[in-house]
């Protein structure tokens, strides 16, 4: 499966990267505004790299790596480019205050005010896995959660989730439950801070 990762040149993009690249099945190519700055990236992993437009033309599934802060204006961007093909939203809003980091207080998920910009259906996930995790040397052991209201897309969601993980990929509802996702980041950067850990997800009593 072809995979673009828009805004791949950033942290959580590149571990994603380093993590696809060597999965089996999986081409993977780094995108950025700037199609250099993508191939120099994408260089020192061993995978492609192009402009935005040109690496989600030929994908079976655009990951949105983007901070949060530029999603939607890239998702309006890319939109003719995307077309139909299925989109995996990633990022989550936060407020970092010194009192602490809370969510978005936004009444819908980024995730949702993605699909509001795109023809393709949009699924969200991954948020609990952090790019330090998912750039080490071994596969985090982690349940990677996505949420999303069309079944094919949600499907290669899930599919990818199983590569990056050495837990498991669970599926966690319509893509209304992406509010609570991207919640959880909020929380897992509080705790991380608090115990100056690298904390994750496992959800306990799945057969």
């Amino acid at each position: 499966m072809r995979v673009a990762l828009v805004g791949g040149t950033g942290p959580f993009g590149t571990a994603l990267a380093r993590r696809l690249g060597g999965a089996a099945g999986y081409e993977v190519v780094i995108g950025s505004r700037d199609a250099q700055r993508a191939e120099a990236a994408a260089a020192e992993i061993g995978v492609e790299g192009a402009a935005n437009e040109d690496a989600v033309r030929d994908a079976a599934l655009v990951v949105l790596a983007t901070k949060a802060d530029a999603a939607l204006d890239t998702a309006r961007s890319l939109r003719e480019a995307i077309g139909m093909t299925p989109v995996l939203s990633v990022a989550s809003e936060l407020r970092v205050t010194p009192e602490g980091v809370f969510p978005c207080t936004d009444a819908t998920a980024l995730a949702e005010r993605i699909q509001a910009e795109l023809d393709a259906p949009v699924v969200a996930g991954l948020h609990s896995l952090a790019a330090s995790s998912l750039g080490g040397d071994e596969a985090p052991d982690e349940d990677a959660f996505v949420c999303g209201d069309d079944a094919d897309a949600k499907r290669l969601a899930l599919e990818l989730a199983e590569q990056v993980t050495a837990g498991r990929a669970v599926d966690a509802g319509p893509l209304a439950g992406a509010r609570a996702l991207e919640g959880l980041t909020a929380v897992l950067v509080s705790v991380n801070k608090r115990y100056r850990a690298h904390a994750g997800l496992k959800v306990t009593g799945l057969g």
